[in-house]
C-alpha cells in the first residue's frame, strides 16, 4: 500500500499537469465531460488530502465535514467564489487561487468580446450564414464606435488595469472606472484612468466591462435599475462571474433595444443560460473562454499543481487565499 499522500483532480486536465503531481502524490483522476455532484465529490475525496478544483466545484462547510482528511483545495481560476473561506479556515484547510497567470490573456479576450458587441459581429455573421445578405447598405450591421469612445470599467483589479490599458493607450478611449477602493494616482495615470462614483459610470460609458469578483454583496449589481440609467447606444461586457448580472433583465433589456447590445462569457447558474439570452440577436454569447488559451490555461493548471505540491511537500504555498490556516 502506497504511503503517499493522496489527492484528487476534480476535472480534466493536461497531461503534463498529471505527471507532474503524479511525482510526488497517488492522483485520482477524471475522465474528459465527467462532472460531479456534491455528494460525488465528497465520495471521490475520502482518505484525500488535496483537490485540484475549478468553479463547478463546491467546496464548503457540508464537504468538509464530511471530508475531514483534506489540507488544501486548489482552485483552477483567480476566482474562487465556489470557496467558503470562512468555513475552509475554520477547518484548517488551505485555499489557493490562480492570479497574474491568466491576467493579460483575459483582458485580450475583455476587450476583444466588447470590440465584437460593439461592432455586431456575431449578429452579422449570423446575417451571413442564414444567408440573408444580399445586397450591401451603408448602414449594413452599422454599430458602435470603440476608438475615442467612452470605456467604463466596474472592477479595476488586474484584468480590469489590462483593459484599460489596452483602451486609453491602443484605442484613445476615455477611461473612467468604478471600484470598491480608489487606484494610487500612478496606477491610475498607467492606466489613463478616471475615478467616477457608480451613476456617473453607468451614466457616461459607451462601453461597460464588468471584471469584478463574485460575492453576495454585488450579486445583480447590474439589473434593470442600472441598466436603466445606461446610455441607449451603450453595450455591457461581462467577464468577471455570472450572478453579477441579472440575466433575465438583460435579455428583455436587449430585446427592448434600451441598451444597444450586450457581450457575455459569464452566466448565472452556467453551464445553463438564461433561455431568452438565446433568442435575442444582439447579444455576443461565449462559454467562459476569457483566460482559454493553450499556454495561459497550462500555466493555471500548473500553478494550481505547484500549490498542492508546495503545501503538502513544504507546508507553503504561492498563492494563498487564507494564508491564516498556513500560519496557525
Amino acid at each position: 500500500m502506497s504511503t503517499r499522500p493522496a489527492i484528487l483532480i476534480a476535472r480534466d486536465v493536461f497531461p503534463e499537469v498529471v505527471e507532474r503531481l503524479q511525482a510526488h502524490f497517488d492522483v485520482e483522476t477524471t475522465a474528459p465531460g465527467v462532472t460531479r455532484t456534491a455528494q460525488e465529490l465528497a465520495q471521490s475525496l475520502q482518505g484525500k488530502v488535496g483537490v485540484m478544483t475549478t468553479g463547478g466545484e463546491r467546496v464548503d462547510a457540508t464537504l468538509l465535514a464530511a471530508c475531514p482528511q483534506l489540507k488544501i483545495a486548489a482552485n483552477i481560476a483567480v476566482g474562487y467564489n465556489n470557496f467558503d473561506l470562512e468555513a475552509m479556515t475554520a477547518s484548517g484547510v488551505l485555499g489557493t487561487n490562480t492570479p497574474n497567470v491568466l491576467t493579460e490573456t483575459t483582458a485580450d479576450f475583455g476587450f476583444a468580446l466588447m470590440m465584437a458587441t460593439a461592432r455586431r459581429m456575431t449578429e452579422s455573421e449570423h446575417f451571413l450564414r442564414a444567408g440573408q445578405w444580399k445586397q450591401w447598405s451603408l448602414d449594413l450591421f452599422a454599430g458602435a464606435e470603440v476608438h475615442g469612445s467612452t470605456l467604463g470599467i466596474l472592477g479595476m483589479g488586474r484584468i480590469g488595469q489590462g483593459i484599460a490599458r489596452r483602451g486609453a493607450h491602443g484605442f484613445d478611449m476615455k477611461v473612467i472606472y468604478h471600484n470598491r477602493s480608489r487606484l494610487d494616482a500612478a496606477t491610475e495615470a498607467a492606466c489613463g484612468a478616471r475615478y467616477v462614483g457608480m451613476e456617473e459610470l453607468l451614466a457616461q460609458a459607451d462601453h461597460l466591462v464588468l471584471v469584478l469578483p463574485y460575492s453576495p454583496a454585488v450579486h445583480h449589481i447590474i439589473g434593470a435599475t442600472e441598466i436603466a440609467k445606461m446610455k441607449p447606444t451603450a453595450t455591457l461586457t461581462n467577464i468577471a462571474r455570472g450572478g453579477i448580472v441579472d440575466d433575465a433583465a438583460l435579455a428583455l433589456a436587449l430585446r427592448e433595444r434600451r441598451i444597444a447590445a450586450a457581450g457575455l462569457d459569464v452566466f448565472e447558474g452556467e453551464p445553463a443560460v438564461h433561455p431568452d439570452l438565446l433568442t435575442v440577436p444582439n447579444v455576443v454569447l461565449t462559454p467562459h473562454i476569457a483566460s482559454a488559451t493553450l499556454k495561459t490555461r497550462m500555466a493555471m493548471a500548473m500553478l494550481a499543481a505547484d500549490n498542492l505540491i508546495a503545501y503538502l511537500t513544504e507546508g507553503r504555498a504561492l498563492t494563498p487565499l487564507n494564508p491564516q490556516v498556513i500560519r496557525g
